[in-house]
């Protein structure tokens, strides 16, 4: 199975990695893409005004500029480690043990803007780059991955689990995949929409399924999974599943 997380704004700085090496990461298929953005991004970082305006950032955010313009020669980390926010604090890899953490590097992968899909354990550098970003000489970089996401995304049979939130899921559109959200639900059965703390418990689901030495290859797989680690997650027609919490 695929696990295919949101990546986070924030990432831990440093790394004990080597330099970027892009025919290390998965999915070669993407590093012509990759390439073309780095360059541009890194490009870009040599005029600091027009980073802050393209990135959507403020004066108080250049030192994610100056992170931008070492792209090629930063230390790199796993992704899992380099991502960080709500969601990672709940996968927690830290606390994984070697099985686990090998799982978990094998079974989820992070969206991202710059690299398109990387694997768990892939080493990335440190970055400032968004989903709904557009790039001089590049364009938005929706029109810029879906036409190589797409066909590498679309590949094999395993389950692909999608987590992503809105404008990573529009830089590749997947028919195919079982989309999650969460909702909760209250002591009269009255359910809404968990907006930010999603994030938590979509991360407590892909732990579950780290942790899991069995492979998941069904959407009954995943529920089983989740309920032996003391989440409720529903079917929600062919192509969904529901994370309910209970308040």
């Amino acid at each position: 199975m695929l696990v295919l997380l949101p990546p986070s704004e924030t990432k831990a700085a440093g790394g004990s990695g080597p330099a970027l090496d892009l025919d290390s990461l998965s999915y070669p298929d993407l590093n012509p893409t990759r390439r073309k953005l780095l360059e541009a991004l890194s490009t870009l970082a040599d005029d600091v005004p027009a980073s802050l305006d393209a990135l959507g950032l403020s004066e108080r955010q250049v030192d994610e500029v100056a992170r931008n313009a070492e792209l090629w020669d930063a230390p790199t980390a796993p992704a899992l480690e380099r991502y960080t926010g709500v969601l990672y604090d709940a996968l927690d890899v830290g606390s994984l043990d070697p099985g686990q953490r090998e799982r978990a590097d094998r079974r989820l992968a992070v969206a991202s803007a710059l690299f398109g899909m990387v694997r768990g354990g892939d080493r990335i550098p440190g970055y400032r780059l968004s989903g709904g970003s557009s790039l001089p000489g590049v364009g938005s970089l929706r029109s810029t991955w879906r036409p190589v996401l797409e066909p590498v995304l679309a590949e094999g049979d395993d389950l692909l689990l999608d987590m992503r939130s809105g404008a990573y899921a529009a830089l590749a559109r997947t028919p195919h995949a079982i989309g999650v959200r969460v909702l909760s639900e209250d002591p009269s059965g009255k359910r809404k929409v968990i907006s930010h703390h999603n994030k938590a418990h979509k991360g407590g689901l892909a732990r579950a399924l780290a942790r899991s030495p069995a492979e998941p290859e069904s959407a009954a797989d995943v529920i089983e999974v989740a309920e032996q680690a003391g989440l409720h997650v529903e079917r929600e027609g062919e192509h969904g599943l529901c994370v309910v919490v209970r308040t």
